[in-house]
């Protein structure tokens, strides 16, 4: 099954996917590898046109602006 989920805001758009994946290349960019990331959560806040996330439990943590 394929699945999508797209946040829209005040004519601002955001894929999961896309979340997912800035999350993912900002942990690349500190040097660290895709496959030691054991959880990663976002919190969507819509009225911010942003995205907060969290990998392997506050390891490392920051902001994603659509």
């Amino acid at each position: 099954m394929k699945s999508k989920v797209e946040i829209q805001y005040q004519g601002h758009n955001a894929l999961d996917s896309d979340l997912i994946n800035q999350a993912k290349d900002y942990w690349k960019q500190s040097g660290r590898k895709i496959g030691e990331i054991k959880t990663l959560d976002i919190y969507v806040k819509p009225e911010e046109c942003c995205a907060y996330y969290s990998i392997n439990n506050d390891e490392q943590k920051g902001r994603i602006e659509f």
